[in-house]
């Protein structure tokens, strides 16, 4: 049963309405329309084209439970780029209320491991900075293999866990061997993950509900309707179709 059974952009805090659409991130249409969603299953994952607002929206999540924008729980570090007036809006439901988990973003992976580094170098903390990691820096081994460490040493803790975009430094394999992590920690009643993910691999775990972010807003999308399912398959069958059309020489200039 998922811990985070709701959330609702309260919009009576929204000011002037007309106004705030207007800008980021109210301007992303998914956002703006956006009121009320419900979890109703252990794994959900948010799909949709680059700039749809899934990971907009992930992250608001992330801040409204306490989680770094960074990465993790505790990091304090916040890019500049970074807005947080969305999850100043959104009231969030739960049943029961859990405190674990975190937020796990793909694009300051590096960061994170370097916060880690810094702080194994400090004389109250030491080495043991690196225990949860087995043992060591993140940054020796491959960013494949720093992904897999960090997600098979945090994740067995109750919790909610946000993953924006985990497969962007995994192999299909390792993809597949993520997949199984969610099934472990989900099946044991330990964990509840949100994943936005641009994986045809990932989205087809077994009972997840997918939610497709579009001009439209946020609706729930049957796996095989996606457009990265539908792409893929298409391009893995007629891959000869897709050369001719991308490489051809008889294109007009625009």
């Amino acid at each position: 049963m998922p811990f985070l059974r709701r959330i609702e952009l309260d919009r009576t805090r929204l000011g002037d309405g007309e106004a705030r659409v207007r800008d980021y991130p109210f301007d992303i249409p998914a956002i703006r329309r956006l009121d009320r969603l419900a979890f109703d299953a252990d794994v959900t994952f948010f799909v949709g084209a680059n700039g749809s607002g899934k990971s907009t929206l992930l992250e608001a999540i992330g801040v409204s439970c306490g989680f770094s924008i960074v990465g993790g729980r505790d990091l304090v570090i916040a890019k500049e780029k970074d807005d947080t007036s969305l999850a100043d809006l959104l009231r969030l439901s739960w049943t029961p209320k859990v405190s674990g988990g975190f937020f796990f973003r793909a694009e300051t992976f590096d960061t994170f491991a370097d916060y880690i580094d810094e702080l194994a170098k400090d004389p109250f903390v030491g080495t043991s900075a690196y225990a949860p990691y087995e043992g060591r820096s993140l940054h020796e081994r491959s960013h494949g293999q720093g992904f897999l460490t960090f997600f098979r040493n945090r994740l067995g803790r109750k919790g909610l866990y946000l993953l924006d975009e985990p497969e962007s430094a995994l192999s299909p394999q390792n993809q597949l061997a993520l997949m199984r992590i969610l099934w472990e920690q989900a099946s044991a009643g330990q964990a509840q993950f949100i994943v936005a993910t641009h994986s045809p691999i990932l989205m087809a775990y077994p009972n997840a509900r997918i939610l497709q972010f579009d001009e439209e807003g946020i609706a729930p999308v049957a796996y095989e309707d996606t457009e990265h399912y539908r792409l893929t398959k298409d391009f893995l069958n007629n891959r000869e179709r897709y050369f001719r059309m991308l490489f051809s020489e008889d294109e007009e200039a625009d």
